[in-house]
């Protein structure tokens, strides 16, 4: 946890250093035409991330938005829904997946937010939750019911860096990198023939994100 607080700390008090830009240009530029100074505004943005849990291939879509103070600084929320390829589980001898979500604050310094390509440094501070899934099918029908083995909760703490291009005044585009630190995950089999026993490893969550967001909003 010190690692994580410490790691956190650095990287915001350097975007924050970085954020601020010089005010005798108050031209946005964009990749296709230009705007006036818009000292305030706000944006709501979906994602499409790709990442590696429980040395899984998996799939994270999310959304974000937050409140743009002065080109350089966004305050909001933002979260993410996942879910793994499902595998062969020995023990339950039936497919098995991890899903779950997470989310909170979201705190995003702006570096050079008036040039048509720029940088964002967004920190994801909050909490979610994990499962390990399967489904069941019934009868002819063949309709799904989905249920768990285990479940746990996590805080998480998600640095990242976006590299954004203004499309136009109402619209970036961003390719997303962050790195995902989470708190101990406890997950463990019910079964009577290996109860108690770890499905997964503890640091489960923790790993690379690399993506795309689409922002639109008043920037």
């Amino acid at each position: 946890m010190k690692k994580i607080i410490t790691i956190l700390a650095g990287i915001l008090i350097t975007s924050l250093s970085f954020a601020q830009e010089p005010q005798n240009n108050d031209e946005i530029k964009t990749i296709f035409n230009s705007s006036s100074e818009r000292s305030n505004g706000g944006y709501g943005a979906l994602m499409f991330n790709y990442s590696k849990i429980a040395q899984r291939d998996a799939l994270l879509m999310g959304a974000k938005g937050g409140w743009v103070i002065n080109h350089s600084f966004t305050l909001g929320a933002g979260g993410y829904g996942f879910i793994t390829e499902p595998k062969d589980d020995p023990v339950l001898n039936k497919d098995y997946e991890f899903a779950g979500g997470y989310g909170g604050l979201l705190l995003e310094p702006i570096v050079g937010a008036k040039k048509p390509v720029h940088l964002s440094f967004p920190i994801l501070i909050g909490a979610g939750g994990i499962a390990y899934i399967t489904d069941y099918y019934h009868g002819d029908y063949e309709y799904s019911d989905q249920t768990y083995e285990d479940s746990d909760a996590f805080f998480v703490v998600e640095p990242g860096i976006e590299i954004e291009f203004n499309m136009v005044k109402f619209m970036r585009v961003a390719i997303t990198g962050s790195y995902r630190y989470t708190s101990n995950i406890n997950l463990n089999y019910k079964t009577p023939l290996d109860n108690n026993s770890a499905i997964g490893s503890k640091d489960m969550l923790c790993g690379w994100n690399v993506g795309m967001a689409f922002k639109f909003g008043k920037f």
